[in-house]
């Protein structure tokens, strides 16, 4: 299959896969997709936000991401949103997108920061991206919050476990360079679902917090706890740009100077920073599609089931009458 194939092909995987969602099988679909996994404060929502260029997901202290966000994006001259539970309508203010998300996890989570299975799923269209679906999970926490339950960390787990031990599924794992790496809540999870490395991709964000004097050259060129797909180093905004309002075109630009730059990473620039990992991510993606084979037949007889599970829904006397 050849590239025009496949950009035909991914939107027609990203309908079925709103499909699905809609009647509450998105979780029994093993269709291409990249989850996005990390402890709370890695810096999973900064690497999306640079993926879009725009500033659109909620933040604060705790739990943020409380459902999982499946996050389908487009490459396409205009540039909006849409939510598969706002039918018609196109969101052109980011910060109205980041609102609706706020809204919808609380319609269904409540305000005490519970979380819930069930996924938003947000379409964003734009110039700027390369054809990716990536879901956003919630980071994982060991000590409950407010009214959380006090399982709040298998919850997570077996919320994460839903997507991550599928074979279409890639592992984003995001840590922090001022962290441990051996402590890892994203390669712990990754080494347990995925002890080969096959479907692991490692994220290294805050290299630009590490003590001075200190770096992560040995995780960057893979010496130390290597991943048979290696790790990519990035720089996100810090929470005083976030704050300042700092444009994320001009973040990105000071990303590269810092590669550049810095002279323990500057001999690897080439193959650092946001361009050059969702260059990666959309590379592996459309592989997903060939590895596995997703066809237009295939495609068509997922069509066929989804059909069948929906007049099961509408007329389950009826469909029974048939099995």
């Amino acid at each position: 299959m050849g590239n025009r194939g496949m950009e035909e092909l991914i939107p027609l995987v990203n309908q079925l896969q709103d499909a699905f969602s809609s009647i509450g099988q998105n979780a029994n679909l093993d269709l291409p997709q990249i989850a996005v996994v990390g402890g709370q404060s890695a810096g999973k929502s900064s690497v999306l936000e640079n993926f879009v260029g725009k500033d659109f997901l909620p933040r604060g202290s705790g739990i943020v991401t409380r459902r999982p966000l499946v996050l389908q994006l487009i490459n396409c001259p205009t540039e909006y949103a849409e939510f598969l539970h706002c039918k018609g309508k196109k969101f052109t203010d980011f910060d109205e997108v980041r609102q609706e998300i706020e809204a919808e996890t609380d319609r269904v989570t409540g305000h005490n920061k519970g979380i819930s299975p069930v996924p938003i799923n947000l379409r964003v269209y734009s110039p700027n991206v390369l054809n990716l679906t990536l879901v956003d999970l919630p980071g994982m926490t060991k000590v409950p919050v407010g009214d959380q339950p006090a399982d709040i960390e298998h919850q997570i787990k077996d919320m994460l476990m839903q997507f991550v031990t599928k074979d279409n599924c890639l592992l984003l794992a995001v840590s922090p360079a001022n962290s441990d790496l051996a402590n890892s809540d994203a390669l712990k999870i990754a080494k347990e679902v995925d002890p080969q490395g096959l479907r692991t991709i490692g994220v290294i964000t805050k290299l630009d917090l590490m003590d001075e004097g200190t770096d992560a050259r040995d995780i960057l060129e893979n010496k130390l706890l290597p991943l048979r797909r290696g790790y990519i180093g990035v720089v996100n905004r810090s929470q005083k740009d976030i704050d300042g309002k700092k444009d994320i075109s001009a973040a990105l630009q000071a990303e590269r100077k810092f590669f550049l730059s810095h002279s323990a990473y500057r001999h690897m620039a080439d193959r650092m920073g946001t361009a050059y990992l969702q260059k990666v991510l959309n590379q592996k993606f459309s592989f997903l599609f060939l590895n596995q084979q997703v066809t237009n037949d295939s495609v068509s007889w997922w069509l066929k089931i989804l059909q069948f599970n929906i007049l099961f829904h509408l007329f389950p006397d009826l469909c029974t009458s048939y099995v």
